[in-house]
């Protein structure tokens, strides 16, 4: 008879298998066991047999290594539909396990020699080229057939799916219950039967001591591991000597907008200013691919993507312990090729280095010169060639000028389009490990190293200050000695 309101309570271990009537029925039969776990369920059920049989009535479970688990990972639908055709990479992932996957410690010294496989296996693939964290699996069934119907694959229904992959990570959807109330599930059948069903945690609190142990048990299994990564890295580190400053940029020419023509292409170079020195291997310079361009919006945008990479050391002299120095200056070019090899000028812009160190995104606005009448444009367009510069540093101040003043009375020039720099900045120094002697030494250059996006107006200041300081000495010294010493003793 069946009941009215039917309950059923389970408490179920990670990995605990509890048999469903389908599983009794078909394991009872010896000639049906063709695996071995196959026959070890056999086993297990003739036990329960014996002892009275199975406690469960509706609630069972599938493990890691049951059939049902392979399944359920490998065919796993995206969308609701019936219809549905698993795509090209549903198909290649279908085929990767990340499932219990045995692997080898990899000792440091192999490690080191093998960064790059140059013959790929089909199973290094399969491991290495998704990602591929072993999980283990483990579902909470519920048999939700009619009382007397027990057993019919067709009444099966997942309750809850736990997971606990490589790192530790314990998945458990749905979550447990707690106050949110019962989770329901709605049977498609004659009477639109509704089950509850709520999922408790039921482990064991962890005692004082046993917690304890195991914060130890982490400690030491993190500093071996921060053992083995220091000795895969090594100690072998270059500093910088007192009064140095290293500047790495590791840069990236995103993209050029807004020119006339097609096909654009960067050329650039560094120029270090007094002080400053780089390496022999760097490269100062460099010339990015031939891009066509696209049309974004308003403007013709050419993606280049070009990365370079600029590395430079300043040494602090005696006689800019008093100054700002000046920083690196990155001049560029843009110009265009046609289908004939000719190219025209299509801008020219700088860049000053960031004084501050991380991620900068700049766009620089450019400008060419041109010649006043038609007889020039008709020159640039038929038959290309433009107004270049002689001196590419003529865009900023020339590094050759020595003046007091510079003029450009007369040079005609016409606005383009811009360039989009990325640039990620790093700075050694052994100054930012000295803090508190920086704090007293404020007069030092490399103290000032984050006041440096007011580079101009600290400098003016700095400048103005010096001038009034000398115009106060002069002034001092042309008055005579007797009116000073009367001043100061009236004082």
């Amino acid at each position: 008879k069946p009941p009215d309101e039917e309950e059923e309570e389970a408490e179920v271990g990670w990995q605990e298998k509890l048999f469903s009537q389908f599983e009794v029925d078909l394991y009872q039969n010896e000639s049906a066991c063709q695996t071995p776990l196959d026959r070890q369920y056999h086993e297990e059920i003739l036990k329960l047999e014996k002892a009275g049989g199975r406690k469960n009535c509706r609630i069972f479970t599938y493990t890691d290594h049951d059939r049902f688990t392979n399944l359920e990972e490998h065919c796993q639908k995206v969308t609701d539909s019936d219809h549905e055709v698993p795509s090209y990479l549903a198909e290649r992932m279908a085929n990767v396990r990340r499932r219990r996957q045995d692997r080898r410690p990899i000792e440091a010294a192999s490690l080191k020699s093998k960064i790059i496989t140059w013959e790929p296996s089909e199973e290094f693939i399969k491991n290495s080229h998704v990602i591929n964290t072993p999980v283990q699996t483990m579902y909470i069934m519920g048999d939700l057939g009619p009382y007397g119907k027990l057993g019919h694959r067709e009444y099966e229904h997942i309750l809850c799916t736990i997971k606990v992959d490589g790192n530790g990570v314990i998945t458990v959807k749905p979550d447990f219950t707690g106050s949110k109330g019962a989770y329901r599930i709605e049977l498609d059948g004659e009477k639109r039967e509704v089950w509850k069903y709520s999922i408790e945690n039921a482990s064991v609190q962890v005692q004082p001591e046993e917690e304890e142990r195991e914060q130890c048990v982490f400690r030491d299994l993190y500093g071996r591991h921060k053992e083995y990564l220091s000795g895969l890295v090594g100690s072998e580190f270059e500093m910088t000597l007192p009064g140095t400053l290293r500047l790495f940029v590791n840069g990236e020419i995103i993209s050029a907008q807004g020119y006339e023509y097609d096909n654009l292409y960067v050329h650039f170079f560094l120029e270090l200013p007094h002080h400053w020195s780089s390496p022999a291997f760097q490269q100062l310079s460099g010339v990015t691919q031939t891009c066509a361009t696209k049309t974004v919006g308003w403007d013709n945008v050419a993606y280049f993507c070009y990365p370079f990479t600029l590395e430079m050391f300043f040494t602090q002299g005696d006689e800019s312990e008093d100054s700002l120095p000046q920083w690196p200056v990155l001049y560029f070019e843009v110009l265009s090729l046609d289908f004939w090899q000719r190219y025209r000028v299509e801008g020219y812009g700088c860049l000053v280095l960031p004084a501050s160190p991380g991620l900068h995104m700049l766009t620089i606005p450019t400008w060419r010169p041109v010649e006043l009448g038609t007889v020039a444009e008709l020159r640039r367009f038929f038959i290309g060639g433009s107004p270049e510069l002689e001196d590419i540093t003529y865009v900023r101040i020339p590094s050759t000028f020595k003046g007091k003043r510079l003029s450009r009375f007369g040079f005609r020039t016409e606005t383009t389009g811009s360039v989009t720099f990325r640039l990620y900045c790093l700075q050694q120094s052994k100054a930012f490990l000295e803090t508190s002697v920086l704090r007293q030494r404020m007069q030092s250059v490399l103290d000032r190293l984050g006041g440096f996006s007011q580079q101009s107006s600290v400098y003016n200041v700095l400048e103005a200050f010096q001038r009034a300081r000398r115009r106060m000495q002069e002034a001092r010294e042309s008055l005579p000695q007797d009116l000073i010493n009367t001043s100061a003793a009236t004082v």
